[in-house]
Order: C-alpha cells, then sequence, then structure tokens
C-alpha cells in the first residue's frame, strides 16, 4: 500500500497559467508545471528564502522541497530549449 500524500502549504495561486513560445505553432507540445512547483521556485527564487525556511512555509521535509524543485526546473529546461509551452495546473503532474 502506498503512503498517503501529505498536504502542502500553498500561499499563491498565479494568475498567468499559460506561457507559449512567441513563434510557435497553435498545436505545441506541452510541459504542466503543478501549484507545488511553481510555489517552491517562488519561495526560493522571488521570496529568497532558502531550502529550509522554503520547506517550512510549505510544511514539507527540505528532501521533499528539493524533489520538488528539481522537477520544476528540468520541466521548464526542457520548454526553454525545446520551444514548448508551460501549462500550470491545480493538479500534480507526474510528467
Amino acid at each position: 500500500m502506498a503512503r498517503p500524500k501529505k498536504k502542502k502549504r500553498l500561499d499563491f495561486k498565479p494568475e498567468t497559467t499559460y506561457f507559449k513560445p512567441k513563434d510557435s505553432s497553435l498545436d505545441v507540445e506541452e510541459i504542466v508545471l503543478s501549484l507545488e512547483e511553481i510555489e517552491s521556485l517562488r519561495l526560493s527564487c522571488l521570496e529568497k528564502l532558502n531550502q529550509t525556511e522554503a520547506a517550512s512555509k510549505m510544511k514539507v521535509h527540505q528532501s521533499t522541497l528539493q524533489r520538488i524543485q528539481t522537477k520544476a526546473k528540468e520541466k521548464i529546461v526542457d520548454a526553454l530549449i525545446n520551444g514548448k509551452a508551460i501549462k500550470i495546473d491545480g493538479e500534480k503532474d507526474d510528467r
């Protein structure tokens, strides 16, 4: 039996939820970032919190925060390098 997922604390919901390369066609491949991925990056990159502080705000362990951020960064880099759209969704995405 799988361990139940712990509810993470999210204090932010973005107004803009879709980013697409300017010169792409209407039918472009997209990657999905979850709200928890966006929140983890917001706390670290925009709020300038260290991992311990950001993890505490999200009510997760530091190692969990790092896994969330690593996955988010991989998705963003994939979108930037390969010209994919980025969709921010309220549901957790397992890519």
